[in-house]
């Protein structure tokens, strides 16, 4: 029986030396946002191919702004290492500092999202005025809906930051919302280039 013993501790080993398993939540977030990836190509694969058979791209009277752009693609894109470190603090168990980065966090992705409706609402141009107007609605009102959903999402990190202590099962739920969201910048570094500077 002692040898049996033996033989499972050498086979099952406890301690430093024991296998980590990713985290479910953290593996189906992945599966996820790869699914959200594939139908964001489909998004590009429409763009590049409306566009390689215009005779003119993008059509007369489209003009926008790429410098204001510009400036609010680097505040989004500030918000993904603020995100981060909001994270690791988490981690570490620093829920103040946690809160602080998630808030600022949360604030860059509004100022964001309030620049696409000022945009929206000053375009020379509308969804239905042309291709390039359905395309650069549809693509970028997308992807300002999943930045809305990332900043419902940090504000229910907030919610779970409110207590002393946090539960076991906080840290993962950290680490998915922010694959999230650095998923949502990375997008826009594509969605930027397409619709504002190959355009």
């Amino acid at each position: 029986m002692s040898e049996v013993a033996a033989v499972e501790s050498r086979v099952t080993p406890t301690g430093p030396h024991q296998v980590r398993r990713p985290q479910l939540l953290a593996v189906g977030v992945i599966i996820w946002l790869g699914s959200e990836f594939m139908f964001f190509s489909g998004l590009f694969a429409a763009f590049f191919t409306i566009r390689a058979h215009a005779a003119v791209w993008p059509p007369p009277g489209t003009k926008l702004d790429t410098y204001q752009a510009l400036i609010f693609t680097i505040v989004l894109l500030a918000s993904s290492p603020t995100m981060q470190f909001g994270v690791w603090a988490q981690e570490r168990g620093e829920r103040g500092k946690a809160r602080a980065w998630i808030v600022t966090s949360m604030v860059l992705g509004a100022a964001f999202l309030g620049n696409q409706l000022y945009e929206w609402k000053t375009l020379p141009f509308r969804p239905q005025t042309n291709a390039y107007g359905s395309l650069f609605y549809i693509m970028s009102g997308l992807h300002g809906l999943h930045v809305l959903l990332g900043i419902v999402a940090m504000a229910a990190l907030l919610g779970r930051l409110s207590g002393p202590k946090g539960d076991p099962g906080e840290t993962p739920v950290f680490q998915a919302v922010s694959y999230y969201w650095h998923f949502v910048d990375i997008v826009w570094i594509g969605l930027f280039s397409a619709l504002f500077l190959l355009s």
